[in-house]
């Protein structure tokens, strides 16, 4: 593991090539959280450009085939599911099993064409969430991201499993993410305040993973956590670490503690950030929070908290990162020649794992 906090040059394309390019596809993506996918139910996405439905089958097991019906092309989440195993097309009662085979033509002689039918996905659910695999490779489950914070966890000290829907490329998204400076002056009163502002910034590599740290000591303590310290002194530290996981998910640990000690004596969370590229401009995003160090023992006061959390994330991700995400995107989008950034010290981890995500691409497309 290597820390490299100094300001280094990009090396990275410029942005309009950046919102428009390749997708890792050998990988595992959040579709869904599990609860999102009941019994009975249809849920439709679109991951990559491609139309996907999820659904149960019988056994409790997730499918996700395409969503498009080889037939008129009507989408088949407009469907429902019968036989427990099977989605009936909506328009004229064609019906596919989870392998995206058509198992059923009501019409005619009731043959089923060799081409009657639609591709599927591996799919797996761990974490609390349905992880779908988009590439030609074989689907490596020891290769979905570590979220073992949200297993076996008291549900009291767990936030909302929420999503939002961000108009913008992903990488946009990561970039903010991975940019800890930026809570001081977007999130200022709710994750950052002006003696956040000044803080060491630690770039690690551990592996493929991006680590960037921030800590900014003698500081008052923000909104948020200084709830979920009773009584707490006026000064503290203030902690931020945040691990960028290929291609789009990321880990933070994030609290205050006492002047001088060790960030894991404090209390915080841990979030988690899960993004799914739709498109090129749009990226579905999935969040929630555990709380660590937890120094509030009434639960009613707990249960507040929860939801605060809740609210609070929710808030800073929909009404403050993302309306400045996606005006970005307009930006990028509207610009006549491709924008080179100019890269501060704040944006050595961006840069860090955009070179590591490149080099990724540049060796699955070699592969074919």
């Amino acid at each position: 593991m290597t820390t490299q906090p100094q300001l280094e040059p990009s090396g990275v394309k410029p942005h309009q090539e950046l919102i428009s390019g390749p997708y890792l596809r050998n990988a595992w993506y959040v579709a869904a959280w599990s609860d999102d996918v009941a019994d009975g139910g249809l849920v439709a996405r679109t991951v990559m450009d491609q139309p996907i439905v999820l659904y149960r089958r019988a056994d409790g097991a997730v499918a996700a085939i395409e969503d498009r019906c080889p037939h008129r092309f009507a989408p088949l989440s407009m469907g429902k599911i019968v036989g427990g195993d099977r989605i009936r097309c909506a328009y004229h009662g064609l019906e596919f099993d989870g392998s995206g085979a058509c198992v059923r033509n009501p019409h005619g002689s009731k043959t089923i064409p060799p081409r009657l039918r639609v591709k599927s996905y591996p799919v797996v659910e761990k974490h609390k969430a349905v992880w779908i695999w988009m590439g030609a490779a074989p689907a490596d489950e020891a290769k979905v991201p570590d979220f073992a914070v949200l297993d076996n966890v008291p549900e009291i000290f767990t936030t909302k499993r929420d999503s939002i829907t961000i108009r913008a490329n992903y990488q946009l998204i990561i970039d903010n993410l991975l940019d800890l400076s930026h809570t001081s002056y977007l999130h200022e009163g709710i994750l950052g305040n002006a003696d956040t502002v000044e803080s060491e910034i630690t770039v690690e590599q551990d592996g493929d993973d991006v680590v960037v740290g921030r800590h900014a000591t003698n500081s008052a303590p923000p909104g948020m956590f200084a709830q979920f310290w009773p009584n707490h002194p006026p000064r503290v530290d203030k902690f931020t670490r945040m691990r960028w996981m290929a291609p789009s998910t990321l880990r933070l640990v994030t609290g205050i503690c006492q002047m001088g000690a060790a960030p894991e004596s404090g209390t915080g969370y841990t979030a988690v950030h899960m993004l799914t590229p739709e498109n090129a401009r749009s990226t579905l995003y999935h969040f929630t929070a555990v709380r660590f160090g937890v120094m509030t023992n009434d639960d009613r006061l707990n249960r507040d908290l929860q939801e605060k959390i809740a609210q609070m994330r929710r808030f800073a991700f929909a009404e403050q990162d993302a309306p400045v995400i996606e005006a970005q995107q307009r930006v990028i989008e509207a610009a006549p020649a491709p924008l080179d950034p100019i890269i501060l010290a704040v944006d050595v981890g961006p840069v860090r794992y955009k070179r590591i995500l490149d080099r990724m691409l540049q060796a699955e497309a070699a592969r074919g």
